[in-house]
């Protein structure tokens, strides 16, 4: 059993996931619909599942080199594919549809994993319900999404539906205490990944993460009505996420490398460089959003504790207003706009 629950060591928290893969690896189903937010190991738990499907009944040696490329995301019957924009569109939904009727390379089973399906719409969701409703024998389609829409419950019923849950801080804690992270840092970072594991693990290369945190619990001392002073705020908060942003765009330039040397080396044809551009433009955007609102849950807890000594309704309306602005997320707003009238209407609360 050592082996076998080593494939999924990087999957965090998701017990009862695990045990129902665990099972289902010995004689799987044809399709399944992972559910659960981003960071919450979602692709790490297909590629532990393929590793454990993929090697079964092979020699320890071939064994052991199968589960490696599966886990590194390298093996060629497990395909993943992803949106490249933002939505799953009609073309990414065709090359499942392709991919899904092709035969294995190496192995008896190969295994597609489409990625953020919730996203897709739907005719793109019409046109893949042939597939899974009779599929090659030899195919096992994963479909990944943070929700399953209304339009997508036809075929998540064909589907065994998983549910993830965001990871707890203490989850996430004790994972980069056991990669030697310190205990300080690991508790920060925690709470500022708010539950997923991906922005743990950028976050943990950011020196700055603490005087983020800082900056954020301090705005309450320093508002006031004056213009001058929330135009400051507005500039400072802008700024930490412009810090917050370079620990990714060195990630970013890393791989934009890597790519270049392999399109040296093999010619640039199909060697994914829009894909992974328009990747990078879209984590940029969510990296944005996420720390926002991770300082308006830091700015939150910091009025709600002052609730807690001081009960008065401008605090209770204030905490209203931070609830509100996290809400104007969803809707991509412009961050100089938004943290303004954030910030006025803190300072109408305050007496």
């Amino acid at each position: 059993m050592g082996m076998q629950s080593s494939v999924f060591d990087r999957v965090v928290e998701q017990e009862k996931v695990i045990q129902q893969l665990k099972i289902s690896a010995a004689n799987p189903l044809h399709a399944y619909f992972f559910v659960g937010p981003r960071g919450s190991c979602r692709w790490e738990a297909a590629k532990g599942f393929a590793a454990l499907i993929l090697s079964d009944g092979l020699g320890r040696a071939e064994a052991e080199r199968v589960k490696r490329l599966i886990l590194r995301g390298e093996h060629p019957d497990l395909v993943r594919v992803s949106p490249q924009g933002n939505q799953y569109r009609d073309e990414e939904v065709q090359i499942v549809i392709n991919q899904a009727s092709r035969t294995p390379v190496e192995s008896p089973k190969k295994i597609i994993v489409a990625d953020r399906f919730h996203t897709a719409n739907a005719t793109a969701v019409g046109r893949l319900l042939k597939t899974l409703e009779e599929p090659a024998p030899s195919t096992i389609i994963v479909l990944m999404g943070e929700n399953i829409p209304e339009e997508q419950i036809t075929i998540s019923s064909r589907c065994m539906t998983l549910e993830f849950h965001p990871i707890s801080a203490s989850g996430i804690c004790n994972w980069l205490v056991e990669q030697n992270f310190e205990a300080e840092t690991a508790k920060t970072v925690a709470r500022a990944s708010r539950g997923d594991l991906h922005r743990a693990s950028d976050l943990i290369n950011d020196q700055k993460i603490t005087s983020r945190l800082n900056m954020w619990e301090s705005i309450p001392e320093r508002l006031n009505k004056d213009g001058h002073v929330i135009a400051e705020i507005v500039e400072e908060i802008r700024n930490s996420l412009d810090e917050a942003q370079t620990v990714i765009d060195k990630r970013h330039v890393q791989e934009i490398e890597e790519l270049t040397e392999r399109e040296e080396a093999i010619g640039a044809r199909g060697s994914g460089r829009k894909e992974l551009e328009s990747n990078h433009k879209r984590e940029i955007r969510r990296l944005r959003i996420d720390e926002l609102r991770f300082g308006f849950a830091t700015l939150a807890n910091v009025l709600r504790d002052k609730l807690h000594q001081d009960p008065s309704e401008s605090l209770a309306r204030s905490i209203e207003h931070i609830r509100r602005a996290n809400g104007a997320l969803n809707r991509n707003p412009n961050e100089s706009l938004l943290l303004q009238g954030l910030l006025v209407s803190l300072s109408d609360e305050e007496t």
